[in-house]
């Protein structure tokens, strides 16, 4: 049963039960950033649903996307930017099938190159606003909203060759509640050229290169594969990729951590071997309960789904969605490449890996536990910086800088539904969620604020 209503609550009307939403207490950071004042804005309530499919990372129900491909869904939106919502909605459809891509780094590329094709055909309409980095010519009349739609469709068979029945479905009924004519031609030409322009561009961006293979290290602090399975590093290739905004994946690179054999280390390491293990008794039920929230589906998913809440709720224009997408998702792709620079360019070990080793050797005030296992397992990578943290900061930033810091949050996943006074409140609980599942060190996240509202800000200063 959903909450009493409020004047300054805004309801959505999707077509599945809402959870009852209830205030909570966002736990304090371990680090806490003082919120800019020209952020702030009027608080308002969201709902952002993401329903128990979320957890394997397929599309909720909340949110009206199933594989069926339901041609009912342009009928029910309320605002020209619903175009931008459904397509969103389609790439989350089709990243719900193992067999379509990894679910793991890649789509935030696949995002990406969704949003910004969907930006530059509308804006080379529309000219809202500059180009992310092709403006088409288009003749007086075009539709921008079927040069987004092609565009999308383009964009998406291009990445899911085999899902082309189901785009095509996609595309077929969103052109049909466009009037036809010749600026709906002259539309559709003109998301054909930007997503093959876009394409082609992107073709050699180093996404496919074969990931290096990356000798163990041997010295305190070196990053080695993980217990209990001991897996091969994974993405080492990921740093290289061309960024879509930055000038290079190693431009925000953070400091480097501190040394191991400090007392900052082994401050932090004691902590995530308090809270992070799976037989933890200084970890709250609230925390766990975070932590396998925050775990239970791609980070990028969630991120996208809140912005769909947002456009959705305020009815947003196309040009207004097209920015929120593009922004959100160039951030999210860059951040994701500047992560991976930064993890194999300092190639530090995972916390289970130094708890199990013990510290005697590299750390008096670490004592080591050779059975110490974290509650959650633990990611094929190194662990400075966080990805969570990194990746949800990044969305964060991007979002309070289109919509004001202060939305009240109401995020469910899983059948668990969690509050947030902020996108800053949510980001926050995402790295901190990485400590109390035994994955990271604050010091992983504190380096991840800085990564990701950097990223974010360059984006943002771009479009």
């Amino acid at each position: 049963m959903a909450g009493p209503h409020h004047p300054d609550t805004i309801t959505l009307a999707w077509p599945a039960q809402m959870s009852h939403v209830h205030d909570r207490q966002l736990p304090q950071p371990i680090t806490s950033d003082k919120e800019p004042q020209n952020m702030r804005a009027k608080q308002k309530t969201l709902a952002i649903l993401a329903g128990a499919a979320l957890a394997a990372g397929l599309t909720s129900p909340a949110f009206g996307s199933t594989t069926a491909h339901s041609p009912a869904l342009r009928a029910a939106a309320t605002g020209p930017g619903m175009s931008v919502v459904e397509w969103n909605r389609e790439l989350i459809t089709i990243l719900s099938d193992p067999n379509a891509q990894p679910s793991t780094v890649q789509p935030t590329r696949s995002f990406a190159l969704l949003q910004a094709a969907e930006y530059d055909a509308v804006v080379s309409i529309t000219r809202a606003g500059p180009a992310y980095v092709f403006s088409v010519s288009a003749p007086g009349g075009a539709r921008a909203d079927a040069a987004a739609d092609q565009a999308a469709h383009d964009v998406l068979v291009a990445l899911y060759p085999a899902k082309r029945a189901g785009v095509d479905q996609r595309l077929s009924s969103q052109l049909s509640a466009i009037p036809g004519g010749p600026g709906k031609q002259a539309g559709t030409t003109v998301g054909a050229e930007v997503a093959r322009r876009l394409m082609s561009l992107r073709s050699d961006d180093g996404s496919s290169a074969k990931p290096p293979r990356l000798r163990p290290g041997d010295k305190a602090g070196d990053y080695r594969p993980a217990p209990p399975a001991f897996p091969a590093p994974v993405f080492s290739n990921w740093g290289s990729v061309k960024p879509f905004v930055l000038v290079s994946g190693r431009q925000f690179r953070p400091a480097a951590p501190p040394a191991v054999s400090g007392a900052a280390y082994a401050t932090a390491l004691n902590e995530v071997k308090s809270l992070g293990s799976k037989t933890s008794t200084t970890r709250t039920p609230d925390q766990t309960a975070a932590a396998k929230f925050w775990a239970a589906a791609p980070v990028w998913n969630v991120w996208n789904q809140v912005a769909q809440g947002l456009v959705a709720s305020q009815n947003a224009s196309l040009e207004k969605a097209v920015k929120v997408f593009a922004g959100l998702d160039l951030s999210l792709a860059d951040t994701a490449i500047a992560m991976y620079d930064a993890k194999y360019a300092y190639r530090v070990w995972r916390p289970v890996t130094a708890i199990r080793l013990g510290g005697t050797h590299y750390n008096p005030d670490i004592v080591g536990d050779p059975h110490w296992t974290p509650l959650l397992p633990t990611a094929p990578d190194p662990s400075y910086p966080g990805a969570h943290g990194a990746l949800s900061q990044a969305a964060a930033t991007t979002l309070a800088g289109l919509y004001g810091a202060r939305h009240h949050l109401a995020v469910t996943s899983k059948g668990v539904t969690r509050t947030f006074d902020g996108f800053e409140d949510a980001a926050t609980e995402a790295w901190l969620s990485r400590i109390w599942s035994g994955q990271h060190t604050s010091l992983d996240n504190r380096a991840r604020q800085q990564l990701g509202t950097q990223v974010a800000a360059f984006v943002a200063r771009h479009l």
